[in-house]
């Protein structure tokens, strides 16, 4: 029996292998659990295996590659359509096994175990914001049907945090008073765990050389920067900076026929999360370039004057991305344009 390639089915305790030979053959259609994965594998000669990126794939490809195997993700809407029928983990291993070996197939890059602690700060980071936004929200719903308006502004709703939890609120009845102190010490103890994660993040931007020289670009900050340095592997396999924003989200929708052009909406493919981050820095260049016009690019304020907010946003964002590939691909920092120097 001789295995050329695998389709490995991910899952939290039974993976599904499908391995064929050189002729395309099946030869193995077996489930293993979790304890047996790397057994088998240590076994087998050295062979091509696929599998889908997901949260596990990383780990499980560096694992396997230690062995001495050729390891490759794939974004699984490209593995869809090599199932032939039905949702089952041995289809799903069969339509990988198929789909690792096709030429026009693109792969996603294996993340270090470095890059994906960096990862682990920024999803709890978001995790945290997410849910001091709703208790915010929650404390200001509550005060709002005593008569108590609150500021806009997280500045405002971490200093009524403060007061709340001290107990200022006269105004509201004791009973009511309790639950708002609960959710206000709440807002506070959030406050504080993302205040340290924040410090972590700042501690790795500086022990790395390409999230420093990714922070140079305008409207990029630390978390931006750790961001993109932790989640791009490998920047040179986009053949473009365009392809790199495309994969991103940022490029209009095609809608082409009959020799007819028409763009659409941005996409919206790809890292949602890097895409958020980089339309919120341009959104707060946005609002720099609205106080102080001196302080930004003139092309900038000028796009302003002619086309909407949101518009102007995303282009730029799109912008940023392309610069981010440049400044990845082929090192150095971010240089204002001559038009913009002068």
């Amino acid at each position: 029996m001789e295995i050329n390639t695998i389709g490995l089915d991910l899952a939290k305790s039974i993976f599904q292998v499908h391995a064929i030979d050189a002729a395309g053959t099946a030869v193995v259609r077996k489930a293993l659990r979790r304890a047996q994965v790397v057994p088998f594998f240590a076994k087998l000669p050295r062979c091509l295996i696929g599998m889908e990126a997901c949260g596990t794939s990383h780990h499980w490809a560096r694992e396997l590659a230690r062995l001495g195997h050729e390891v490759r993700l794939m974004p699984p809407a490209y593995v869809k359509p090599y199932v032939k029928r039905g949702k089952t983990d041995a289809a799903d291993a069969e339509a990988i096994c198929e789909a690792v070996t096709r030429p026009s197939m693109r792969f996603v890059p294996v993340k270090s175990a470095e890059q994906q602690a960096a990862l682990a700060l920024h999803r709890t980071r978001d995790l945290l914001v997410k849910q001091r936004t709703q208790l915010v929200n929650m404390v200001r719903g509550l005060l709002a049907e005593f008569g108590i308006e609150t500021a806009r502004g997280l500045h405002h709703a971490l200093s009524l945090a403060a007061r709340l939890s001290a107990g200022d609120a006269p105004e509201v009845p004791a009973l009511a008073q309790r639950v708002v102190k609960g959710l206000a010490d709440q807002i506070g103890a959030l406050q504080v765990q993302l205040d340290l994660l924040e410090k972590d993040l700042l501690a790795w931007h500086r022990s790395n050389e390409l999230s420093q020289r990714l922070a140079t670009i305008p409207g990029v900050g630390v978390i931006s920067a750790t961001a993109l340095a932790a989640s791009v592997t490998e920047p040179e396999r986009f053949r473009s900076g365009r392809q790199f924003a495309a994969s991103l989200g940022l490029t209009p929708l095609q809608n082409c026929s009959g020799g007819k052009e028409r763009m659409g909406r941005i996409s919206r493919m790809g890292d949602r999360y890097l895409r958020r981050l980089l339309v919120l820095g341009m959104t707060s260049l946005v609002r720099r370039a609205r106080s102080t016009p001196d302080a930004v690019d003139p092309r900038f304020v000028a796009m302003l004057q002619h086309k909407p907010v949101r518009v102007v946003t995303v282009a730029a964002a799109n912008r940023t991305a392309r610069v981010a590939w440049a400044i990845m691909t082929h090192g150095g920092t971010y240089r204002t344009p001559p038009a913009a120097a002068a």
